[in-house]
């Protein structure tokens, strides 16, 4: 089932997510969810708290985020319970957009390394390196569930000039391809 993605504004995006356990009721019909939600929505990645769950929960297919023939470098995963335990090497600025955002982009630096701990949607433990694309939108969706999102980011300047198209889809001002819920 589509399932509605969570604007800018909803409080739900700023909390920091609870971790979850095996007996979590219906973990694999969200996970299916969440899949068929990401990619009616052409998106890389999508997190829990997209979907109005404060639970550490994301998953990822960053196979589009590749050029052309190199897709197979991407991943598709889920990450449940996941944890940064080391970033490394030097910052790297790439432009940003996210599903609750829609319309509005903008660069975001980023170690390009990072280490991380994650169960998978079996709840086997998992413990490993990434890099580059790969890196970047597991950190994205990583802040997610930190309760932080790309806009944060940004440079002071870039802030206030989206500023007001923040302000905007907060009120449900805007326009997007797939089901959104706005503040009330």
């Amino acid at each position: 089932m589509i399932l509605p993605i969570y604007a800018y504004g909803q409080p739900v995006l700023k909390k920091i997510a609870k971790d979850i356990t095996p007996d979590y009721e219906g973990l694999e019909q969200l996970i299916a969810d969440m899949w068929e939600t990401v990619e009616n929505a052409n998106g890389v990645g999508l997190a829990a708290p997209q979907i109005g769950r404060d639970i550490r929960l994301f998953l990822i297919d960053s196979g589009p985020m590749f050029d052309e023939g190199e897709e197979d470098k991407g991943l598709k995963m889920v990450f449940i319970n996941a944890e940064i335990v080391e970033e490394s090497g030097k910052d790297v600025s790439y432009s940003e957009g996210c599903l609750s955002i829609p319309d509005i982009t903008g660069d975001v630096e980023r170690p390009e390394t990072i280490v991380m701990t994650w169960m998978d949607e079996n709840f086997e433990p998992h413990e490993a390196t990434f890099t580059d694309m790969n890196a970047r939108v597991i950190q994205h969706e990583y802040d997610h569930i930190e309760g932080i999102l790309f806009t944060e980011h940004l440079k002071p300047l870039k802030k206030r000039l989206v500023k007001r198209r923040l302000d905007k889809i907060r009120k449900g001002e805007v326009d997007s391809d797939y089901r959104m819920k706005f503040i009330k």
